[in-house]
């Protein structure tokens, strides 16, 4: 799973940082053609790198559980945004009502991430992305339930429908698998409650700070429960020590979802929001690739019916949200 990222309008409207993308997101001003541009291009960079994130993932759950494979992932990421957090300041003014937040934060991202590696570790990377793709549509329900926010029949009637295109990718996996098949709906609530504490505290906290504490309380999370784990036999929670293999496909695991967040990161610095959002869906089309490719799996008719309806529906949904945009 890939953290996505939007503008953080600032006080002349243009984008002033990063932060995870939400079908609310109202058009940034207009942007010079070749900024746009370069925009799309690291974004569509992004949706061709971040599934390498998952095949180093799946790789690593074939040696480790996959709560070690999420706090390496954590460890990795917090370390590497650790020097750019000292350098803008980002830990000034900590309080303990930030502290609690962002474990709150910590604790959601660190659940969706485990549920999340679970999931590839026992069914096809593209299946499990392109379930986890219904977060748009379950962040466009909370939305309108606990934030209050306009959200017209037609967009609701688009959820409705993105859920059925997921539950036809679900079924033949959940016959198969279980209820490691619904793991990647969970990732789905998971984040979209994660994306929700992360756009209440947006306008106020600094970005990469708010990414770093994250990455900082979530892995701290996974650590505990791995301790906790040891010697229990479980599959996710009972760690081992890594061969040489195992480390290099943790760093990889990490060292991915840095570089594949900087092109993210900058994407969103050049072009806005609603345009950039929709050609996150080319990663379903990378993760079907690397999946052939890696591990032999392909999506049969059927989840191709399903994904398509996934697509459909959040282009729609971010279709009518700019609608909604350019009309207030």
């Amino acid at each position: 799973m890939q953290f996505r990222l939007r503008p953080r309008a600032g006080t002349s409207g243009q984008p002033t940082a990063a932060q995870p993308v939400s079908p609310h997101v109202a058009p940034a001003p207009r942007t010079a053609s070749g900024e746009v541009a370069a925009g799309i291009a690291l974004m569509i960079a992004f949706a061709a790198i971040a599934p390498l994130i998952d095949v180093f993932a799946k790789l690593a759950t074939q040696l480790l559980p996959p709560g070690q494979v999420a706090a390496a992932r954590f460890i990795v990421q917090f370390l590497a945004l650790l020097p750019f957090i000292v350098w803008r300041r980002g830990f000034a003014g900590m309080t303990w009502r930030r502290v609690g937040v962002d474990a709150t934060r910590g604790l959601l991202i660190a659940v969706a991430t485990i549920s999340f590696v679970t999931a590839i570790s026992r069914m096809p990377i593209a299946d499990a992305i392109s379930i986890f793709f219904v977060e748009p549509m379950i962040l466009t329900v909370l939305g309108g339930l606990i934030l209050g926010e306009k959200v017209g029949w037609r967009r609701y009637l688009a959820c409705l429908v993105g859920f059925a295109g997921a539950m036809i990718v679900v079924r033949p996996s959940f016959e198969e698998l279980g209820y490691v098949a619904l793991l990647p709906i969970a990732t789905a609530f998971c984040f979209a409650f994660y994306l929700l504490l992360t756009r209440h505290m947006a306008q106020r906290e600094d970005p990469i700070a708010m990414q770093g504490m994250a990455g900082l309380f979530g892995g701290a999370m996974v650590v505990v429960a791995l301790w906790f784990g040891e010697g229990t036999g479980s599959e996710v929670f009972d760690p081992s020590w890594p061969t040489a293999t195992g480390w290099a496909l943790l760093i990889g695991v990490g060292v991915m979802a840095t570089i594949s967040h900087l092109f993210l990161v900058f994407a969103f610095r050049k072009a806005p929001a609603s345009v950039l959002a929709p050609l996150q869906y080319l990663e379903i089309v990378a993760a079907t690739i690397f999946g052939f490719l890696v591990f032999g799996d392909f999506p049969d008719a059927l989840k191709w019916l399903g994904i398509a309806i996934i697509v459909g529906s959040g282009l729609f949904i971010f279709w009518r949200e700019r609608l909604a945009s350019i009309r207030e």
